[in-house]
């Protein structure tokens, strides 16, 4: 087993991690405040141009942890957390969460070319992206993830590939979608353009409005071998699950800005709403409340970090701290942002308030990248190699 906090952890932000968050938040209070996420769920398509994309690129945001050699800014996994705490209080519905993964996912299994293609322009805000990872059967083992391999044909170093692929985030706004296509080896990516024939897509409906999820059906769709991603790329699966654990780790870190939020208009609210002649935040129910929630987010936010740390650093429990952090951050946020409705009585459910659209991204968030139940059961493996490995070392 690990120690929790190894010696050379750092647990201070750094003074450019604390000014990126400051000016994350000034931004996105001046150029992203609540009713552009509300202006988003509202649009018919799923989407709007509000002018706001082109500023993310150039605050450097969308490549801020790609290499520089491709227009990125070259930053490490605890600052995306730190901006995406940031985007989370904002409830930003622009897809920056889905192309940042996106483009990690083409520097895990890209070759030089396709890196060198694809990237710069992905941190430029030319291009907007998603993965399409789950089948109908929506299970997250790493065997049944993307289309099965009966369904994507070779054709002369070409794919052609039959299916459908559900719950894909941002596929309405994206104009490059990456397919997860399963092979023995490890699954591979296949780079679809918006438009390609054969492609359908078609929005599903769910709780969370300002984040949509998309349906692909894919009718003979042909990706040539330039567009394949991971062909003869080592150890597919362990990148894979690399990918994986960094975008739960990137997911968290959202959680994390949206469980503060909720807890800060909670206890505004608490300070103003009087009862009896007395405002509410004096009784003590109300007062336990708020310490839960507050307990809750700084635990969040612990599990969150050292994940984030774990995975820059490449330590031995990056995936297990991943997987964690991802079923506790989930389960804190969905019980923050009850709680702080809870606190704002019959209001807090109402459609003038904010506090819905963070209960709903919340249950939205719980689900992507496995459900708590999920994360807790790879932990557990993790767990149970960790112990495994250790007495066989131990009895040599």
């Amino acid at each position: 087993m690990h120690q929790l906090l190894p010696a050379s952890m750092d647990t201070q932000f750094t003074e450019e991690q604390n000014r990126l968050r400051e000016a994350a938040r000034d931004f996105l209070r001046a150029e992203c405040p609540m009713s552009v996420a509300r202006a988003w769920l509202a649009a018919p398509e799923g989407r709007i141009d509000d002018g706001v994309w082109p500023k993310l690129a150039d605050m450097g945001w969308l490549g801020l942890v790609l290499p520089e050699s491709a227009g990125g800014a070259g930053l490490g996994w605890v600052d995306l957390v730190v901006l995406l705490e940031e985007t989370g209080r904002a409830l930003l519905p622009h897809p920056l969460l889905s192309t940042t993964i996106a483009g990690v996912a083409v520097a895990l299994f890209g070759s030089e070319e396709q890196r060198g293609e694809w990237l710069p322009r992905f941190a430029s805000g030319e291009l907007r992206a998603c993965l399409a990872l789950l089948d109908e059967s929506a299970s997250w083992e790493t065997r049944d993830v993307g289309l099965a391999g009966s369904t994507a044909a070779a054709q002369g170093g070409d794919l052609t590939l039959r299916g459908s692929l559900v719950f894909v985030p941002d596929a309405q706004c994206a104009d490059v979608i990456l397919v997860a296509v399963r092979d023995p080896a490890g699954p591979k990516l296949a780079l679809l353009e918006r438009g390609a024939p054969g492609l359908g897509l078609r929005g599903i409906d769910t709780i969370d409005p300002t984040r949509r999820l998309c349906q692909l059906t894919l009718d003979g769709v042909r990706v040539s071998c330039e567009a394949i991603l991971g062909d003869g790329t080592p150890d597919r699966d362990v990148r894979f699950e690399r990918l994986l654990d960094l975008a739960k780790v990137a997911i968290c870190g959202e959680s994390c800005g949206m469980a503060e939020r909720v807890l800060e208009l909670s206890v505004d609210y608490a300070k103003t709403r009087v009862q009896f002649g007395a405002p509410i935040g004096s009784f003590q129910a109300i007062q336990h409340k708020c310490a839960d929630m507050f307990c809750l987010v700084e635990s969040a936010k612990s599990a969150c970090y050292y994940a984030a740390w774990t995975l820059a650093e490449d330590e031995p429990d990056a995936h297990a701290a991943a997987c964690l952090a991802k079923a506790f951050c989930s389960e804190a946020l969905t019980r923050v942002a009850a709680e702080g409705i809870q606190i704002h009585g019959g209001l807090g459910f109402t459609w003038e308030q904010d506090l819905h659209l963070y209960f709903k991204r919340a249950k939205s968030n719980e689900l992507a990248y496995g459900d708590p139940s999920w994360n807790r059961e790879l932990a557990a493996r993790a767990l149970i190699d960790d112990c495994s490995d250790g007495d066989n070392d131990g009895g040599s």
